[in-house]
């Protein structure tokens, strides 16, 4: 089920030469939406986190910063024709399993649409949702800018969405900006064996990081990019369940985000872990929001 998230999208700016996504996106339907070229699809839960809650606001938070972003960039140039599917509709007596099922059936649609889809969360167990769908069909690769591995055993959660995608046959998975003393080297060997992890030093090179991550990619037809915004040093990205110092910077993460967004075999993007209640003067939503600018810009955008 969709709700409508009763946001009114409007550019603040009163500059008529300002086009912010504000002027941009317009609230659009499964019927609609093949006549954009890509559509927003808000996930609002946070029942699976381990850690701090708050990421069920994150949707709203990700729109209002997006709104007052401008569409310009130096080399991308502008971008246009966004719609907004609204946010899924979760049950509250619904535990993380039926969470997980309710987001794959809209997903499943969403990805049938000509238009690409950007999620915004909500927790990062939304990102099996988002994924399985691709998997009926095509062999899938994930690129995940994270500082955690997310591939735990056990009761579905935000710590579990690669193990269990894993489980259901993902082909390809690599791991950008992950922590030192972050991860344990139980789930470490895990990935190793099945994916490839950079490390936030790694990613300090930017353009050796997403060679290796395209070289990871390169035997699969689609691949899928999430963003967890804990790969950000904590200064940069407070407001998520788990900050922790020794992150991506802001520009290392976009010019990465721009590279791999721009492959023809994207299939779909994602923002989670932006949790509101726990930001400082909405650090972590205006990074998120500007990363969804930087990709829908790379889809859309002359340079593309």
């Amino acid at each position: 089920m969709i709700e409508s998230t009763q946001f009114s999208w409007h550019g603040p700016s009163n500059d008529p030469n300002d086009e912010q996504f504000g002027d941009v996106v317009e609230p659009t339907t499964f019927a609609e939406a093949n006549d954009d070229a890509a559509v927003l699809l808000g996930e609002p839960t946070d029942r699976a986190v381990i850690g701090r809650k708050g990421a069920r606001k994150g949707p709203s938070q990700l729109r209002s910063e997006l709104a007052r972003t401008k569409t310009h960039h130096f080399t991308g140039g502008p971008v246009d024709s966004i719609g907004d599917l609204g946010d899924v509709g979760f049950s509250e007596e619904a535990d993380v399993a039926a969470r997980q099922d309710t987001a794959a059936s809209i997903a499943r649609e969403v990805h049938e649409l000509d238009a690409r889809p950007v999620f915004l969360g909500g927790d990062n167990s939304m990102t099996y949702s988002n994924v399985r769908p691709l998997l009926a069909s095509d062999t899938v690769g994930v690129v995940s800018f994270d500082a955690h591995l997310d591939c735990r055993a056990g009761e579905p959660s935000s710590g579990t969405p690669y193990r269990q995608l894993f489980e259901d046959g993902l082909d390809a998975f690599a791991v950008v900006g992950a922590r030192h003393f972050e991860n344990s080297t139980a789930y470490a060997a895990y990935v190793e064996e099945r994916g490839t992890i950079i490390t936030a030093e790694d990613a300090t090179n930017p353009s050796a990081a997403i060679q290796a991550t395209l070289d990871a990619m390169a035997d699969v037809d689609r691949i899928y990019v999430s963003l967890d915004l804990d790969v950000l040093d904590a200064p940069a990205a407070p407001g998520v369940s788990a900050p922790t110092p020794g992150g991506l910077t802001t520009r290392e993460l976009y010019r990465m985000l721009r590279e791999v967004a721009r492959d023809d075999r994207v299939a779909g993007f994602e923002v989670v872990e932006c949790a509101p209640s726990l930001d400082i003067n909405g650090r972590t939503a205006m990074a998120g929001a500007r990363a969804i600018a930087h990709v829908l810009n790379a889809w859309m955008g002359v340079e593309s």
